[in-house]
C-alpha cells in the first residue's frame, strides 16, 4: 500500500492576512526567483510526519485528540529567512503574540507522536508559515535589506480554531494539500 505524505497544520485563512502576505511576495519576487507559496495554502506546520500509512493517520488523529488545545489568538509578525541573510533558502513568517502556544502545542505533540515510533525533530520547534522557497536571489543585497525592513512588519492576527492533518500530493505544480482530519 502506498503511503500518505502527511503533516500537523494550523491553516490560515483570513483574508485580510493573507493579501499582507501577498503583497510582501510581490515586493520579495523584485529581488528572487522564489517558488511562492499559493496562499490556499498558507499554514503553519506543527509537525512533518513523512510517509505514512492509513492506519497510522488514526493514530495520529487520536494523539491530536489528546492535546490540551483551546482557540487562541495569534499574531503574525515579522519576515525572517532560513538558514541566513547570507544564504537563503526559505523566507517565513513569524509570530509574536500566541506564537507560544503553537510551541507549546508542537512540543506536546512531539512528546505523543514518539510514543507512536516518529522521530523527534532535530531542531528546537521556530513558529514560522513558509511564504517562498527560494530558487536563485537576482539582488542579494535587496532581499537581504526588504527583509531587514520587514523583520518587525505587523501582518494581522488570527484566531487558531483548529488543528488540521493535512496530506501533502507533490505535484510539478506544487503541492496539494488535503485534510484528512480536523480537531476543533
Amino acid at each position: 500500500m502506498d503511503g500518505i505524505r502527511a503533516f500537523v497544520a494550523v491553516d490560515i485563512q483570513d483574508q485580510r492576512v493573507l493579501e499582507a502576505v501577498r503583497r510582501i511576495q510581490e515586493e520579495l519576487s523584485r529581488y528572487v526567483k522564489a517558488k511562492f507559496v499559493e496562499l490556499e495554502n498558507f499554514h503553519f506546520t506543527l509537525k512533518f510526519l513523512g510517509e505514512v500509512s492509513e492506519d497510522v493517520v488514526d493514530e495520529v488523529y487520536n494523539a491530536m485528540r489528546e492535546l490540551d488545545f483551546k482557540s487562541f489568538e495569534l499574531e503574525l509578525r515579522g519576515v525572517g529567512c532560513f538558514p541566513n541573510l547570507r544564504r537563503i533558502n526559505v523566507i517565513w513568517v513569524g509570530t509574536r503574540e500566541g506564537g507560544e502556544k503553537l510551541t507549546s502545542l508542537a512540543n506536546e505533540l512531539e512528546k505523543k507522536l514518539r510514543r507512536l515510533g516518529f522521530k523527534p525533530e532535530q531542531r528546537p520547534f521556530t513558529p514560522h508559515a513558509t511564504i517562498a522557497r527560494v530558487k536563485y536571489v537576482q539582488s542579494r543585497e535587496g532581499l537581504a535589506s526588504a527583509i531587514e525592513k520587514m523583520r518587525n512588519l505587523e501582518i494581522g492576527r488570527v484566531t487558531v480554531d483548529s488543528l488540521k492533518l493535512k496530506r501533502s500530493q507533490l505535484t510539478p505544480r506544487g503541492p496539494i494539500y488535503t485534510t484528512l482530519r480536523s480537531i476543533p
